[in-house]
Parts: structure tokens; sequence; C-alpha cells
């Protein structure tokens, strides 16, 4: 077809097309005149059926695509995320059977596919899944709460068009709900809230609200109203429609509607005006309305909430019990009505042919392929890599290219994915979220067909907070050890290895205590390798403080060729702002030691900085003079001069008064104000300087100079001075000299240590 299109302008490029088309001359008829006229209809006949099938197309995908929503559900730790994906996929007959989080039925959630998850009753990985709800496909990236496993809410949040925050009735706006809610805002996501636990003791749907205006900035209102609280919660009343919904049955599944009840009459008429109001300030269809004082339907009400909605303005507020099978369904007609399609939100990526240039995708799959790995698992057929397709179309059996690395991969096998089950398909179109198997990428690169060289922008990805010294205990097991914590950093970015090369310890990172627990718990599980946890050595240094004379006579004598240097000279500390760590002259004048020995005279001082005495860590910030010396006809030699310059060294070290040096970290610290003395307290505690304190709306940031020493296991200790609400950033700085007291601590503990050697 497209040849016959390109055949048919290539020849009517040569002849005016009115021309072509006027019925040949009665007295002269040409033959070849004929059949270009015949070629030129067939051409475009051709063409226009080929522009029928193309917006043919392009209605069918636009259609899909307007009924497609890609959601994710986060919030603080224990507020119901688990629980309402549960309820979800229940009502949406994705299950059949509702299980609870902790597994105590012996089977758990279905989003929890990790016994470990189950045993903790905690979400450790996000989860995608998808469902199907009033003709209209979701696709669900169900997200932990723990801070530890924040890179699992960031990489969701990179894909996502839309989220659910849900908040507790009881604990309000916690400090994970900040932490979303700002994860949120940074990848400008439109998003809905849901009050959930409306049945628990305490609840309070209408403070959770309020403190979601102060602390999170909401621009936000009631769309639901609750009938009664704690106990007594019955049902809701929807402001939009005006009409009060039960949910009965064995599971809530049967949703039913009442008249609004005659006692709730007022708060109802007040909450939607109120949403009216708040939606009128960021909508001008609706306060022209408003204003005018004109009767406004519950359509038009909801175009506005849609509106305000996809454009970030509003958040609307619906409200429940998960647990008690109360709300979840209006909530996900909620999605439906206010969450965007895919073609509603805007993408960008980077040109690489083009320096890096910002270019807007369309988001249709008309377009080249253009798709992101957010996410890698180990499945049980190799390397699971999660996509989001943001252009294009992929099938199975494409080649596809890796923009990152350059490489060309062939698409074995495509999936969609249900939790930790899968489900074969053919082809995926831009949109939707899928996994391809045994494709080598790493989190965060781009594919494409080939005919374009886009990137999409990286995700924010945190720096490790916490360290700790990791082996294996058996030396049989080093090559699964290896493997686990390779696949470990390719899964997850915020999981750093590297090794010590002062202590030759493996030392791993990560966002924080549990974070690495649950890493060394699945070390166990998964590879059977048992792994000592030690506290890694701090990268201590010495240093000199004085200037110090050094005179040293090697002379070794015992049969046969015998070993003589002198060296002579001095030591002293280099100035402040120095470039390097080390400095050798020589300031021999004449042939006292022939030159060809100087090069062995400074490796032997370099090596002799390896260790310093004190606590056997290397010396820094040295010069090392050389002045004088001797040399012997037969007996001196390179090895001679090295071990004269390595014992010079250690003969007038202790005369250069050397002291020890530490690593200290710039912490910056964000807590809410009310815990300001608390958090102050404990970080004089630690040695810290405070250097800088300034407010941020509820919240107080302090940044102040630790040592790095004082700093373990701080993750911890923030949270519970703070109840969860604080949190840190922690890079290094510089080393600078420790106190008196300390340096007597560090040398007994390397005495002791040696001692027991």
């Amino acid at each position: 077809m497209a040849m016959a299109r390109r055949s048919a302008s290539h020849f009517l490029s040569f002849r005016p097309f009115s021309l072509l088309l006027q019925p040949p001359l009665a007295d002269a008829p040409s033959p070849a005149a004929a059949a270009a006229v015949a070629s030129a209809r067939r051409a475009l006949s051709s063409a226009s059926a080929l522009r029928a099938r193309d917006e043919k197309d392009a209605a069918r995908w636009r259609e899909s695509m307007d009924r497609m929503r890609n959601i994710g559900i986060s919030a603080h730790i224990d507020s119901g995320k688990t629980t309402l994906t549960e309820r979800v996929l229940y009502y949406t007959g994705r299950i059949h059977e509702i299980h609870e989080v902790r597994g105590r039925d012996g089977v758990g959630a279905k989003m929890d596919s990790m016994d470990l998850e189950r045993e903790k009753g905690i979400t450790i990985q996000s989860a995608a899944t998808y469902c199907t709800w009033k003709g209209y496909q979701v696709n669900i990236i169900d997200t932990p709460g723990h801070v530890d496993f924040t890179i699992e809410v960031e990489r969701a949040l990179r894909v996502l068009d839309g989220a659910i925050l849900v908040l507790c009735s009881v604990g309000g706006v916690q400090s994970q709900s900040i932490t979303v809610d700002r994860q949120m805002r940074r990848y400008e996501i439109p998003r809905v809230a849901f009050i959930n636990k409306l049945d628990r003791m305490g609840a309070d749907p209408w403070k959770v609200l309020n403190q979601a205006r102060s602390k999170l900035r909401h621009h936000n209102a009631a769309v639901q109203v609750p009938i009664g609280l704690e106990e007594e919660f019955e049902g809701l009343v929807d402001l939009v429609e005006m009409k009060a919904y039960k949910f009965e049955g064995s599971s809530g599944q049967n949703v039913n509607a009442y008249d609004v009840p005659s006692g709730m009459a007022d708060l109802v008429t007040e909450k939607r005006r109120e949403l009216i109001e708040v939606v009128s300030e960021v909508d001008d269809q609706l306060a022209e309305a408003f204003l005018n004082d004109e009767p406004i339907t519950a359509d038009q009400l909801k175009a506005a909430i849609r509106r305000a909605t996809v454009a970030r303005k509003f958040i609307p507020v619906y409200m429940g019990s998960a647990f008690k099978n109360k709300g979840v369904q209006p909530l996900l007609d909620g999605v439906l009505d206010y969450l965007p399609c895919p073609l509603e939100v805007d993408n960008y990526a980077l040109d690489q042919n083009k320096s890096e240039e910002k270019v807007l995708l369309a988001g249709t799959p008309a377009e080249p392929l253009v798709a992101l790995a957010f996410k890698l698992e180990e499945g049980r057929f190799g390397q699971l890599t999660y996509l989001r397709i943001y252009d294009g179309v992929i099938r199975k059996g494409d080649f596809i290219y890796n923009v990152n690395t350059g490489k060309k991969i062939k698409v074995p096998r495509l999936v969609r994915m249900h939790s930790n089950e899968m489900e074969d398909i053919q082809e995926a179109h831009a949109g939707q979220i899928v996994a391809v198997f045994g494709v080598d990428c790493a989190s965060g690169d781009t594919f494409t067909d080939g005919t374009v060289k886009y990137t999409m922008t990286s995700m924010n990805v945190p720096e490790p907070v916490m360290s700790l010294a990791v082996s294996p205990i058996s030396k049989d097991s080093g090559g699964q050890f290896s493997k686990a914590l390779n696949r470990f950093q390719k899964e997850d970015p915020t999981f750093r290895v590297g090794l010590d090369p002062e202590s030759g310890q493996t030392i791993i990172s990560g966002m924080g205590e549990l974070h690495l627990d649950i890493y060394v718990e699945r070390i166990k599980r998964e590879y059977k390798v048992d792994a000592k946890v030690g506290k890694p050595r701090v990268n201590f240094r010495e240093t000199i403080t004085q200037r110090a004379e050094f005179d040293y006579l090697h002379k070794k004598q015992s049969g046969g060729q015998g070993q003589y240097g002198r060296v002579c000279g001095y030591i002293e500390p280099l100035p402040s702002g120095a470039d390097g760590k080390f400095e050798f002259d020589n300031m021999i004048i004449g042939q006292a030691i022939p030159s060809n020995f100087i090069p062995a005279i400074e490796k032997g001082f370099r090596e002799a900085c390896n260790s310093g005495s004190l606590i056997g860590h290397p010396v820094e910030n040295i010069r090392i003079v050389l002045t004088d010396g001797a040399s012997h006809q037969v007996d001196s030699s390179e090895l001679a001069f090295k071990l004269a310059a390595i014992y010079a060294f250690r003969q007038c070290y202790t005369a250069a008064k050397p002291v020890i040096l530490e690593p200290v970290m710039k912490v910056e610290l964000k807590f809410p104000t009310e815990f300001q003395g608390t958090v102050t307290g404990d970080m004089n505690k630690r040695k810290g300087i405070i250097v800088g304190n300034e407010q941020e709306g509820d919240d107080t940031i302090v940044v102040c100079h630790v040592p790095l020493n004082n700093m373990f296991g701080y993750a911890t200790a923030i949270r519970s001075v703070t109840q969860g609400k604080g949190e840190f950033t922690m890079e290094y700085l510089e080393h600078n000299i420790v106190s008196q007291d300390v340096q007597m601590q560090l040398v007994n503990s390397y005495k002791a240590a040696k001692g027991t050697e």
C-alpha cells in the first residue's frame, strides 16, 4: 500500500494533478495517459482507504487509552494500602476470596507475595497488577510504606499517571504520608485522597482533612460524608450525586443507593457547598456558575473536579474502611472519573541526538516505541524487567534497542503482571505497564525501536545513609554470596556494595537498618548463605603536627653482599590547602646518595605512610625532605635504601607529635519543630556542631557536622525521638583531628586488638 502511494506521488510529481483527472481528448486518446489516470485513481482510492484505516485505528487506540488508568497506592506504614488493593482486586473480579495482610489464614494478601512480607505484615517490594472496572482497565502498583523502601515508591510514581494517597482516620497525616506526598509532588502526580479506617475508635475524617490542608498544603475538599463513625459507620453520602450508599452482602459487594438520611441534610448541604466553593477557586467555569448563583448539576461539578484534579490544583477526598469492605467501589469510580488517562499527562524524553533537548512525547501507539525499565526482579525464568510504555507498540519477537547501552535485544516473552503471577500477551501499546523476560538491562534504562534515540529522565535515587560489614560464615559459599549482592544491587539502586580497601571488608549500604536486615535475611533464604554482620571500620587517618629530624643508617652484614644505606632529613606537616596528601623532596647536593637509589627511598617512605604507629591507619598531609645520606660502593642497593627510609620514618614519627583524623559528615536533619529540643540535644551528645538552622513551614531544617563514628544507628535514633517524623541525609565533609580523650581510647583499643592477635 505504501509502495502504491509512493509510485503515485512519484508519477504525480511530473504532471499537474487536475490534468491527470481530465477525460482524454476524443480525437487523440492516448493509452499511456489513460493508464496514468487509472493509476492515479487507484493511488487516490488506496490512499483514502489507508487514511480511513489509520483513522479507524487511531480512534480505536484513543478509546483504549481513554479507558485506561495507571495508578499507585501510597501511604504511611499500616494505613491500609495492601488491604485496600486486596478489596479492589476482589470487587473487580481479579480474585475470588479476600485474605488479610499478615497471612494468619496461611494465604496472605495477594500483593504481598514474598514470605518475608507475609511474616512481617509489611510490603517490601512494590507489586503490579491490573483489573477491569466498568469497562476501564486499571493498572495498579501497591507500594511499601517504610522509609527504608522509599525507592520502591519513587520508581512506581515515576511511571504512574495518578495516585491514591491513603490516610489513616486515627493517625492522620504521618511522617511517611508527608514523604510520599513530597514524592508525588516531585513527579507532578494528580491524586485523590482516601481517608481509611473510619470504623476505628477515635476516627475523625474532618481532622485528617484539615491536617492535609495545613501539613501537606493540599487544596482539597471531601466528595463524601460518612454516615456514622467508629462502630456506627454504615455508609457514605456522595456529595456530587447527592445519594447515600450502603455496602451490603457478606463482603460489601452490593452497593445500594438510598436517599440522603433526613438527619444529615444540613451537614450534607454545607459540605456540598464547601466542595463547590473550593473547586470554584481553581476552576473558572464552575466559578462563573457559582458566582451567578446558578444551580450546579452533578455533571457540571464532576467535570470541574476532573479538570482541577488533572491540573493538580485540587485533591478530592474519599472516605471508607477497606477492612470492613466499605467505600472501595465509590473510590474506584473516583479513579475513573477524576484521575487522568495516559493521554492527559505530559511525559518528556531527552533526545540524545540533539544534546539532550527536551521532547514532549505524544503518548500514542502511532509513534516510535519509547519504554522505560523502572523495576527489575529475579524471576523463576531469569530477570523480569517491568516496562512503562510511553509511545508506540511493543510486540513479542520484536527487536528493541537499549539507548543507554546501545545493545539490540529481541523480546522473547511479554507478560502482564498480577502480583507474582503473569499472563502472556502478544503486544502492548503506549500507556500500558508490562514486563519482559530475558532482557539484560539496569533500572532506569530506556528502550526504543531504533528510529529515535530518546532517554527518559531518570528517577530520583536517594543516597544510602547506613552501612554494615557483611561476610559469608562459610568460605565455600562465597560465590553464592557475591551472586546475591550483585543481584540485589541491580534490582535496588539504593542498595550499594563496596569493598573497604583498608580492612578488606565487604560493606553494604542502604536506607536504614530494616532495609539492610531484609537483604541479609534474603541472602539467607534465597541463596542459602549465612552471613556474619558487623559494624564497618571507620576510615580514620593519621597526621603529624610538627617537624621532626631523621638520621638513620641501615647496615646489615650476614655473609656475602651486605646491605648499607643512610638517609638524613626531616618530616613536616603540609601547609593547609596543599593539593596532595604526600610530598617527597630530594634536597641532596652532590652524590652522597647515587640518584638511581632516590626512587627506592621515596617508595620506602610512601610504604611507611600506609600504616601509622598510633592505630595502623594511613598517614597523610605529610612532607618528607631528604637532605643527606651515605652509600657503600658494594653493599648499597635499592632494597637497602627502601628499608632505611621505612625505619627512618618510624624512628622520627613519634617526635612529630602525630594525631588521629576522623571522617566528619555533613548531616541535614528535617523534622517537625515540636521535636527541636530533643533532636539538637541528641546531636550534642554525638559531638555534632550545628552550623545552620531554618524553618520550612511546620518543619525545622538543621545542618550540622558530626563525626561518622558517632552516626551509626542514627536512622533508628532520629525516628524514635521524632515519633517517626524526622529524616536526615548525610555526606562526607572532611577529616578532622579527634579530641585527646577519643585519641587515647582509639590507641588503647588498637593496642589491645594487636595484643590479642
